[in-house]
């Protein structure tokens, strides 16, 4: 599954579940759904065969297939696209909806109605460019196939066409006219005076960048809208008024974002976090572990720390971490005397720090984004999360000293051994992976498909199999889940491209390379500056807009690409679970049903013992180069 949560475009909580409200708008569009889910179903079959052909023809045969990277780069830029159009339907766009929640509730429907005339004044700026960058790349060839890029980058337009159907017919079934109109006539007046200003707009210099890069970014964050649509309709709006570059630029960076094959990994494995938590082979890791340490004081505190450590090496993605872990363990923790506040609070600080063991989707796409070696970064980020790991056990030891373990046993070798004996081989997986990318035997891309493959054979075999059915749901929230992520990559590469023209970027440089402490200092405002990203934009996004602008600064330094990495991936999983802002923290409390407000005041010493293992991290370099 993917790290970015699903909420609604409109209303709901702070989180909803993808079908708490389809601003699809009912039957009206659910009947030409089908159609596209089906084919991005097919889609993600199609990429997962090609991949395990290439896999075989490499590795058994000797004899690489040179089509086979470029019908994946075609299917997997449709299968991005189809599924961005699916989570617009489905609800699964990341947005912040924490300010508009707190509006009086007669103020709410024409703050939602803002929210969806910007997504439509952004598909509608944009989708003119798209069509025409689709036009233009008919003269491109690929190399083996000699097909049109047309064919490929056509994916684009098609698209945000879905999009904007799908956005104006929820518009149109749903919202009241009178909020649709004020929001219309306020984005309309916006644009027309900027439009109005462009030609003296240009003399403002950087100040453009904090009108359109931050502060149109921010109102829009603020408002609820997508954060891939705020990202994107900020590069296109500086763009658009402040300079003569044509549109297409905003397309092709967000082509160039979203179509890299490193990324290719990313819905795959998406896909095996779906296929580990249908078949259950993350219950059968934390039943293991509950009968091998469950019965010493603190025990079930290490099981839940420990499972979502091992758990994460399967999944790669938080939210299904916890999803897997809290069921299994929370009725027992419970009733040995452990509160449900401080649960949900180890739950959530212990899914930040097994964050970057491997595969995580976030090292996945900061290695492509950054130009980070991907198996370096899986290699570091075991040991980094170790180092976490250890101040998370520690603080739990103390905090369960007062624990009621009277009557508890340990399990009969027997049990155990059954236990382990029908882990085993969900336990295999997470150092398959890890061994095999951090080893260099085979690339994420690769590991991935063996992996779904493995998963599926085993999970048929030991763990009661997937259903067609199941299974075709699972490739349908795979693609939309992946769509919602990767259109967020494209527009954070095209808002990051135009930050670096703005020639912010020379002087941010400039000042951050002559601070005083040097490396030391950069680092501490490093974690400074994605603890609050982490808050506000969760940590994806926030590592595909500053990773473009910080590595090159932390590379004049002298800082290891590879330990700047990792003090980035800590320091915005911890404020990912800030409260009251942190995203991360209101999943947390969702699946361990407990209330935020309770939560708050018992998760503040886990975060504290992160961001100490966070400083250790930063402070010895050694940590996170030491296993290259």
């Amino acid at each position: 599954m993917s790290d970015v949560q699903t909420q609604p475009l409109l209303g709901g909580e702070h989180y909803s579940e993808p079908e708490a409200a389809s601003p699809g708008g009912g039957r009206v569009t659910s009947r030409w759904m089908f159609p596209l889910e089906a084919v991005s179903a097919v889609l993600m079959v199609g990429i997962v065969v090609l991949l395990l052909a290439a896999v075989l023809s490499r590795y058994v045969f000797a004899n690489s297939i040179v089509w086979i990277d470029e019908v994946v780069s075609t299917s997997f830029i449709w299968l991005t696209m189809i599924g961005a159009g699916l989570a617009m339907h489905r609800n699964e766009h990341l947005r912040l909806s924490l300010v508009v929640d707190k509006l009086p509730s007669r103020v709410q429907p024409y703050v939602h109605a803002f929210a969806l005339t910007v997504v439509v004044a952004f598909l509608v700026g944009l989708l003119p460019s798209a069509v025409e960058y689709a036009q233009e790349e008919w003269f491109i060839k690929s190399p083996a196939l000699d097909l049109p890029n047309t064919y490929r980058v056509a994916s684009i337009p098609f698209g945000l066409g879905v999009m904007l159907l799908i956005v104006l017919a929820y518009a149109a079934r749903t919202v009241p006219v009178r909020a649709l109109l004020s929001a219309a006539v306020v984005v309309g007046a916006v644009a027309a005076v900027c439009y109005a200003y462009s030609a003296t707009l240009p003399n403002l210099g950087s100040w453009n960048m904090l009108i359109f890069l931050v502060g149109v970014v921010a109102v829009c964050l603020m408002a609820g809208v997508p954060i891939a649509f705020c990202f994107g309709l900020g590069a296109l709006s500086y763009l658009a008024f402040t300079t003569q570059v044509p549109l297409l630029i905003v397309v092709g960076r967000m082509d160039e974002g979203m179509s890299s094959l490193i990324l290719v990994s990313v819905p795959i494995f998406v896909l095996l976090g779906c296929v580990l938590d249908a078949t259950g082979m993350g219950k059968a890791i934390v039943d293991f572990l509950a009968s091998l340490i469950g019965h010493v004081k603190a025990g079930m505190s290490y099981v839940l720390l420990g499972s979502l450590f091992i758990v994460s090496g399967i999944s790669g993605s938080k939210v299904s971490d916890m999803a897997t872990v809290a069921p299994a363990l929370f009725p027992e923790m419970k009733r040995r005397g452990n509160r449900p506040k401080e649960m949900v609070a180890l739950l959530a600080t212990g899914a930040a720090m097994a964050d970057t063991v491997p595969p995580s989707i976030v090292l996945i796409v900061l290695g492509s984004v950054a130009g980070v070696s991907i198996a370096g970064l899986f290699q570091s980020g075991f040991v980094v999360a170790m180092v976490l790991l250890l101040s998370l056990l520690v603080l739990a030891r103390w905090k369960a000293r007062h624990e009621q373990v009277e009557g508890v046993k340990r399990p009969p070798i027997s049990v155990i051994g059954r236990f382990l004996l029908v882990a085993a081989p969900a336990l295999v997986l997470p150092f398959l992976i890890r061994s095999a990318v951090g080893g260099g035997v085979a690339t994420a891309t690769e590991v991935s498909t063996i992996a779904v493959l493995y998963a599926l054979v085993i999970g048929q075999v030991m763990y009661g199999g997937i259903g067609l059915r199941k299974f075709y749901d699972m490739l349908v929230e795979t693609a939309a889940l992946s769509g919602a992520i990767l259109l967020i990559l494209g527009a954070a590469s095209a808002m990051a491209w135009t930050i670096t023209q703005s020639g912010v970027v020379q002087q941010l440089s400039s000042f951050l390379t002559t601070l005083p402490g040097g490396p030391i200092a950069f680092l501490a405002v490093t974690i400074v500056v994605f603890l609050v990203l982490g808050c506000l934009l969760e940590g994806l996004p926030a590592v595909l807009l500053l990773a473009p602008i910080m590595f090159p600064i932390a590379k004049k330094l002298g800082i290891h690409d590879i330990h700047y990495a990792m003090v980035v991936v800590c320091a915005m999983n911890v404020g990912l679970m800030m409260p009251p802002i942190g995203v991360g923290f209101y999943v947390a409390c969702r699946i361990g049903d407990a209330k935020p407000d309770e939560v708050m005041g018992a998760i503040w010493p886990y975060l504290v013992a992160l961001l100490l293992g966070v400083v250790v991290v930063a402070a010895v370099p050694a940590i996170s180069t030491f296993a290259l």
